[in-house]
């Protein structure tokens, strides 16, 4: 019976990775890269696994999806390293009923794991090329609404947000995302006037409208850029 039950495990495993030859890079990723570094909460964990990063990536950087650093994704833009993505996300502290917006979509990765958890991701890239590639991968996720656009003026008609996240780095984060912020909302960012002088920020907007700011760690990510005016 023992061997009956270990050849069934490894019979299914074999299709399992047939059906997505990057199934055990993942599970590789979340445990080397994640959960050694900390993290551990238990539905970042699980959707870091599911979400195919590969499918986020130019063709040609596949085999370096699942590695410890972010990718060039053209344009001047990068995906982030899953460590940063996983952290991000946890930090963020979202639930099922949230509205999340994203500023900076990039190839949609993190709009990806973010459609898993809550209930609708608005997410705004200002490269337009980089918006439309968005759309299409992100047609599977119906509840993840993409838009091209200046991420500094964030999305009025949409306010408020229960989280907000910045994936480019702003020298400060613009008044118009924090006043976008829900009462009791959180927003992270990545904020500094270069590339070597930024830190991650947490701020918590407490129901009276006063702010928390709560630094994280040091990061490096492209600068936030302001879109043109007519």
């Amino acid at each position: 019976m023992r061997r009956a039950c270990v050849a069934a495990l490894l019979v299914a495993a074999c299709l399992t990775g047939a059906r997505d030859p990057y199934q055990a890079r993942r599970e590789a990723m979340v445990r080397d890269q994640i959960m050694a570094r900390g993290i551990r909460n238990p539905d970042v964990l699980r959707v870091m696994r599911e979400i195919p990063r590969h499918e986020f990536v130019p063709p040609a950087l596949r085999e370096q999806a699942y590695e410890d650093h972010p990718l060039p994704i053209g344009y001047g833009q990068t995906i982030s390293q899953p460590y940063i993505v996983a952290l991000m996300t946890a930090k963020l502290d979202v639930n099922k009923s949230h509205r999340v917006l994203e500023i900076g979509t990039g190839s949609g990765y993190q709009a990806a794991i973010l459609a898993q958890l809550v209930k609708h991701v608005y997410t705004i890239e200002i490269v337009p090329q980089l918006a439309e590639q968005a759309k299409k991968r992100l047609a599977k996720y119906p509840n993840v609404t993409v838009r091209h656009g200046d991420g500094y003026e964030g999305w009025p008609e949409q306010a408020p947000f229960d989280r907000i996240i910045v994936t480019a780095a702003p020298p400060e984060i613009p008044q118009a995302l924090i006043d976008q912020l829900k009462p009791g909302g959180k927003l992270l960012a990545p904020v500094g006037p270069s590339p070597w002088s930024q830190e991650l920020v947490l701020i918590e907007k407490r129901p009276n409208g006063k702010l928390r700011r709560k630094s994280i760690l040091p990061v490096v990510f492209v600068p936030m850029v302001r879109g043109k005016k007519e």
